[in-house]
Protein backbone atom coordinates (compact mmCIF):
# COMPACT_ATOMS: atom_id res chain seq x y z
CA UNK A 1 0.00 0.00 0.00
CA UNK A 2 2.58 2.41 -1.19
CA UNK A 3 0.14 5.08 -2.68
CA UNK A 4 -0.97 6.70 0.21
CA UNK A 5 -5.02 5.12 -0.61
CA UNK A 6 -6.20 3.14 2.58
CA UNK A 7 -7.09 -0.29 1.07
CA UNK A 8 -10.30 -1.73 1.66
CA UNK A 9 -10.41 -5.66 0.57
CA UNK A 10 -12.20 -6.19 -2.60
CA UNK A 11 -12.88 -2.24 -2.46
CA UNK A 12 -11.36 -0.41 -5.83
CA UNK A 13 -10.28 3.30 -5.15
CA UNK A 14 -12.39 6.05 -7.24
CA UNK A 15 -11.91 6.02 -10.88
CA UNK A 16 -12.29 9.21 -13.10
CA UNK A 17 -14.09 8.02 -16.84
CA UNK A 18 -15.12 9.92 -19.14
CA UNK A 19 -18.85 10.89 -19.94
CA UNK A 20 -20.78 11.19 -23.64
CA UNK A 21 -21.36 14.66 -23.84
CA UNK A 22 -25.17 13.97 -24.73
CA UNK A 23 -25.57 12.45 -21.70
CA UNK A 24 -24.33 15.50 -19.64
CA UNK A 25 -26.56 17.57 -21.99
CA UNK A 26 -29.43 15.27 -20.78
CA UNK A 27 -28.28 15.46 -17.16
CA UNK A 28 -28.16 19.31 -17.50
CA UNK A 29 -32.07 19.50 -18.99
CA UNK A 30 -33.21 16.99 -16.51
CA UNK A 31 -31.83 19.37 -13.84
CA UNK A 32 -33.52 22.63 -15.45
CA UNK A 33 -37.22 20.76 -16.02
CA UNK A 34 -38.37 22.38 -11.96
CA UNK A 35 -36.66 25.79 -13.06
CA UNK A 36 -39.05 25.80 -15.78
CA UNK A 37 -41.95 24.36 -14.41
CA UNK A 38 -41.96 27.09 -11.83
CA UNK A 39 -41.50 29.67 -14.89
CA UNK A 40 -44.75 28.73 -16.34
CA UNK A 41 -46.83 29.09 -13.53
CA UNK A 42 -49.33 32.08 -14.63
CA UNK A 43 -48.02 35.12 -13.33
CA UNK A 44 -50.77 37.66 -12.47
CA UNK A 45 -50.79 41.34 -11.70
CA UNK A 46 -51.17 42.10 -8.49
CA UNK A 47 -54.71 43.35 -8.64
CA UNK A 48 -55.68 39.96 -9.19
CA UNK A 49 -55.74 36.83 -6.32
CA UNK A 50 -54.30 33.74 -5.73
CA UNK A 51 -53.73 31.64 -8.74
CA UNK A 52 -54.85 28.33 -7.18
CA UNK A 53 -58.25 29.41 -6.61
CA UNK A 54 -60.75 28.41 -8.91
CA UNK A 55 -64.72 29.00 -9.10
CA UNK A 56 -67.46 26.70 -9.46
CA UNK A 57 -70.13 29.14 -11.00
CA UNK A 58 -73.61 28.99 -11.36
CA UNK A 59 -76.28 31.39 -12.93
CA UNK A 60 -79.89 32.00 -11.56
CA UNK A 61 -82.05 34.55 -13.22
CA UNK A 62 -82.19 37.46 -11.10
CA UNK A 63 -85.57 37.96 -9.15
CA UNK A 64 -84.69 41.28 -8.45
CA UNK A 65 -82.67 45.10 -9.40
CA UNK A 66 -79.48 44.69 -6.95
CA UNK A 67 -79.83 46.56 -3.53
CA UNK A 68 -78.12 50.31 -3.49
CA UNK A 69 -74.46 50.42 -1.99
CA UNK A 70 -75.02 50.12 1.98
CA UNK A 71 -74.36 53.88 3.65
CA UNK A 72 -70.91 55.07 2.78
CA UNK A 73 -70.14 52.40 0.21
CA UNK A 74 -69.63 52.13 -2.94
CA UNK A 75 -71.23 49.81 -5.33
CA UNK A 76 -69.13 47.64 -8.16
CA UNK A 77 -71.27 45.73 -10.96
CA UNK A 78 -68.85 43.16 -12.36
CA UNK A 79 -70.63 41.92 -15.97
CA UNK A 80 -69.36 38.96 -18.33
CA UNK A 81 -70.47 39.29 -22.17
CA UNK A 82 -70.03 35.97 -23.99
CA UNK A 83 -71.94 36.40 -27.40
CA UNK A 84 -69.89 32.74 -29.08
CA UNK A 85 -71.29 29.68 -28.88
CA UNK A 86 -70.06 26.19 -29.60
CA UNK A 87 -66.49 26.85 -28.42
CA UNK A 88 -67.26 26.31 -24.11
CA UNK A 89 -68.53 29.28 -22.28
CA UNK A 90 -65.23 30.64 -20.26
CA UNK A 91 -65.37 31.40 -16.74
CA UNK A 92 -64.07 34.58 -15.78
CA UNK A 93 -62.45 35.59 -12.63
CA UNK A 94 -62.66 38.98 -10.68
CA UNK A 95 -60.24 40.40 -8.80
CA UNK A 96 -60.11 43.75 -6.36
CA UNK A 97 -57.35 45.06 -4.84
CA UNK A 98 -55.41 41.75 -4.50
CA UNK A 99 -58.47 39.51 -3.89
CA UNK A 100 -60.58 37.38 -5.72
CA UNK A 101 -64.34 39.81 -5.50
CA UNK A 102 -65.83 36.31 -7.71
CA UNK A 103 -66.60 35.10 -11.31
CA UNK A 104 -68.85 34.86 -13.68
CA UNK A 105 -70.11 32.35 -16.55
CA UNK A 106 -71.21 33.67 -19.73
CA UNK A 107 -73.95 36.48 -19.94
CA UNK A 108 -73.76 36.83 -16.36
CA UNK A 109 -72.96 39.70 -13.64
CA UNK A 110 -72.64 39.75 -9.98
CA UNK A 111 -72.41 42.66 -7.60
CA UNK A 112 -69.64 43.81 -4.57
CA UNK A 113 -69.54 46.86 -2.20
CA UNK A 114 -66.74 48.70 -1.64
CA UNK A 115 -65.26 51.18 0.21
CA UNK A 116 -64.43 54.98 -1.08
CA UNK A 117 -61.07 55.64 -2.62
CA UNK A 118 -58.71 54.21 -5.33
CA UNK A 119 -59.72 50.76 -6.67
CA UNK A 120 -57.83 48.55 -8.91
CA UNK A 121 -59.76 46.15 -10.95
CA UNK A 122 -58.64 42.33 -12.58
CA UNK A 123 -60.40 39.95 -14.92
CA UNK A 124 -58.60 36.71 -15.71
CA UNK A 125 -59.34 33.43 -17.57
CA UNK A 126 -59.82 30.17 -15.56
CA UNK A 127 -56.46 28.08 -16.98
CA UNK A 128 -58.59 25.82 -18.88
CA UNK A 129 -59.24 28.53 -21.57
CA UNK A 130 -55.83 30.36 -21.18
CA UNK A 131 -54.26 28.51 -24.24
CA UNK A 132 -57.19 29.23 -26.46
CA UNK A 133 -56.97 33.58 -25.63
CA UNK A 134 -54.68 36.30 -26.70
CA UNK A 135 -54.38 37.58 -23.07
CA UNK A 136 -55.91 35.98 -20.50
CA UNK A 137 -55.39 39.23 -17.82
CA UNK A 138 -56.52 42.38 -17.80
CA UNK A 139 -57.00 45.79 -15.75
CA UNK A 140 -58.98 48.63 -14.68
CA UNK A 141 -58.93 51.08 -11.90
CA UNK A 142 -61.61 53.71 -10.47
CA UNK A 143 -62.03 56.09 -7.73
CA UNK A 144 -65.01 54.80 -5.74
CA UNK A 145 -67.67 58.02 -4.04
CA UNK A 146 -69.84 56.71 -1.78
CA UNK A 147 -73.51 55.98 -2.57
CA UNK A 148 -72.06 55.20 -6.68
CA UNK A 149 -72.45 52.28 -8.72
CA UNK A 150 -69.48 51.68 -10.94
CA UNK A 151 -70.16 48.75 -14.15
CA UNK A 152 -67.54 46.81 -15.57
CA UNK A 153 -67.57 44.54 -18.72
CA UNK A 154 -65.52 42.05 -19.55
CA UNK A 155 -66.30 41.81 -23.47
CA UNK A 156 -64.90 38.36 -25.98
CA UNK A 157 -64.38 38.96 -29.31
CA UNK A 158 -63.39 35.72 -31.94
CA UNK A 159 -60.48 35.95 -34.24
CA UNK A 160 -60.79 33.06 -36.62
CA UNK A 161 -57.76 32.47 -38.72
CA UNK A 162 -56.86 29.30 -40.80
CA UNK A 163 -57.40 26.73 -39.19
CA UNK A 164 -57.95 28.15 -35.59
CA UNK A 165 -60.03 30.83 -33.93
CA UNK A 166 -58.27 32.91 -30.70
CA UNK A 167 -60.39 34.02 -28.23
CA UNK A 168 -59.76 37.73 -27.04
CA UNK A 169 -60.97 39.67 -24.44
CA UNK A 170 -60.82 42.79 -22.19
CA UNK A 171 -62.24 44.97 -19.21
CA UNK A 172 -63.88 47.90 -20.13
CA UNK A 173 -66.37 50.58 -17.75
CA UNK A 174 -70.25 50.64 -18.87
CA UNK A 175 -72.23 53.58 -18.88
CA UNK A 176 -75.20 53.57 -16.21
CA UNK A 177 -77.52 52.63 -18.82
CA UNK A 178 -75.05 49.96 -20.39
CA UNK A 179 -75.09 48.83 -17.20
CA UNK A 180 -78.68 48.36 -15.84
CA UNK A 181 -79.66 46.94 -19.09
CA UNK A 182 -77.06 44.15 -18.47
CA UNK A 183 -78.23 43.59 -14.92
CA UNK A 184 -81.85 43.21 -16.76
CA UNK A 185 -80.81 40.99 -19.44
CA UNK A 186 -77.84 38.79 -18.34
CA UNK A 187 -77.86 36.14 -15.17
CA UNK A 188 -76.86 36.49 -12.02
CA UNK A 189 -73.57 34.94 -11.11
CA UNK A 190 -72.77 32.73 -7.83
CA UNK A 191 -70.27 30.50 -7.40
CA UNK A 192 -68.30 28.31 -4.31
CA UNK A 193 -64.68 28.68 -4.34
CA UNK A 194 -62.29 25.61 -4.31
CA UNK A 195 -58.27 25.04 -4.86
Amino acid sequence: MGHGLIGLAGVQPFKMFGMNPRFIALLLCASLVPVVQAHAKTILPDACGDDSIKFDVKTEVAQAAPAPPPEGKAQVVLVESYPHEGIGTPTVRFGIDGSWAGANKGNSYFTLNVDPGAHKVCVALNKALQSMAKDYVDLASFTAEPGKVYYFEVKFGLIRDVGASVLTFGLAPLSEDEGKYRVKAWKLATWKTNK
